[in-house]
């Protein structure tokens, strides 16, 4: 296998950044500040790879983070956004493509109505408001490790880039905004009524990421979402479940019973994103209708957006959602289950301790011998082995997520050669895990 070429050209651009962003990036994980070494800084992408500026060809199972469900640079997903942007790239009034998008997510998942944004932080600060205007209530039920987003209430105790860098709270959150999060441990129904009974009348809404992949892949206990729904109606609060991540790749629909039809009961909220706008800036929120419509201009609770509901967005969202069928998903399963055992399989052959969590076709490796079920579970991993794993499976043209609380994406695009890949390069990766410094 061909060793990629030395990153010079990406050292050289990481260089100039630093002096004009923040740390360089323009979202904190990329710095590879946990996992060391320059990060590539990507040309091109095609297919199951990415291409950096240094001429170098990596599997890519990052995916953006997610919403690469077919693969990068998909001819249907192109053609859309060509075709739309041929026609205009923003208009700041309705155009079709908001209702048709909006009318395959309701085709989809259980909500009534939807609300487009442009981010994951915008869904679920949008959703928070409109639970708060339901209730009339102030407080947020959220659990350590969820991460929903960067708003000023959400960031006590989150996972994702704030576990890399191991922030509690964050710099310039007003005292008595943070005030009004609850942050219980994860999969504990006894801390969920324990933090009811603490601030009785006061809880607006639980959030919690239908199966969170911000801390790594945490599966929730059997019933455990069922209990926070009627948890949440018990004390007259609601429940948010945030599917930026999990929606339309690892469903709570399909993988953890959140389904009217057949249990009797649905969230009141969600929050969507990644996949529904195919790698563009797009998300929603959505739930049932007469929650959605307290939203302005039908209602008191004020949200509103330049550019939501961008046509390019749309687009791509649409091109890409009318392709996902059960083949695909079956497809993506097998990719999936033949990376979780090859990762099996290497690191236990390297004697290293870990263990695979999944949610469907996102997977994350926890290098630890203690089941992982919470964001405590999740911090007690050795984050020095995976920085190991991570840069010998970078220099052997593998992309992984540069933290070790993150989760892999495969996308439909992964054929046998981008597999083949990574399989052959895991052993050596295991190697170098293994190995004390």
């Amino acid at each position: 296998m061909a060793r990629p070429k030395p990153l010079k050209r990406s050292a050289e651009l990481f260089g100039q950044a630093q002096h004009l962003i923040p740390g360089g990036v323009d979202s904190p994980v990329r710095a590879f500040g946990s996992v060391g070494g320059t990060p590539p800084f990507i040309s091109h992408a095609r297919g199951p790879y990415l291409y950096d500026v240094d001429g170098n060809e990596y599997v890519d199972l990052v995916c953006s983070w997610g919403p690469i469900i077919l693969g990068h640079a998909h001819p249907a997903v192109l053609e859309a956004v060509n075709l739309a942007a041929s026609r205009g790239l923003s208009f700041g009034a309705p155009q079709p493509g908001e209702a048709e998008l909006a009318a395959a997510i309701v085709s989809l998942m259980p909500v009534e109505k939807v609300r487009l944004v442009n981010s994951g932080t915008e869904a679920t600060m949008s959703a928070i408001r409109v639970a708060r205007g339901a209730t009339g209530r102030d407080k947020i039920i959220k659990f350590a490790g969820c991460y929903h987003g960067h708003s000023d209430g959400l960031l006590a105790e989150a996972g994702s880039g704030a576990a890399t860098f191991a922030i509690p709270g964050s710099a310039g959150v007003p005292a008595a905004t943070a005030a009004d999060t609850i942050v219980v441990a994860y999969n504990d129904p006894d801390a969920v009524r324990a933090a009811f009974a603490a601030h009785p009348d006061q809880v607006a809404a639980i959030i919690t990421e239908a199966a969170p992949a911000n801390m790594g892949a945490i599966a929730p206990a059997p019933g455990f979402n069922k209990f926070l729904h009627d948890t949440a109606h018990q004390h007259g609060a609601l429940l948010i479940s945030d599917e930026v991540l999990t929606g339309f790749r690892s469903s709570a629909q399909g993988y953890w019973g959140i389904d009217g039809a057949e249990e009797g009961w649905v969230p009141d909220l969600f929050a969507f994103g990644k996949v529904i706008g195919a790698g563009l800036p797009l998300a929603a929120f959505g739930g049932r209708a007469d929650l959605m419509d307290l939203l302005a201009p039908s209602g008191p609770v004020y949200q509103a957006g330049t550019l939501s509901g961008n046509p390019l967005g749309t687009a791509a969202g649409l091109a890409q959602l009318r392709l996902l069928d059960d083949a695909l998903y079956r497809r993506l399963n097998r990719k999936a289950e033949v990376l979780k055992q090859a990762w099996t399989d290497a690191l236990t052959s390297a004697g290293v301790p870990h263990q695979v969590n999944s949610i469907g076709t996102i997977f994350s490796v926890f290098f630890t011998d203690e089941p992982v079920t919470d964001y405590a579970s999740a911090k007690r991993q050795d984050t020095a082995a995976f920085a190991r794993f991570h840069a010998e499976m970078l220099r052997s043209g593998v992309y992984l997520p540069p933290s070790a609380f993150e989760v892999c994406f495969v996308s439909d695009a992964h054929d046998n050669r981008a597999l083949d890949r990574v399989v052959q390069a895991l052993p050596r990766a295991a190697e170098a895990a293994a190995r004390r410094e």
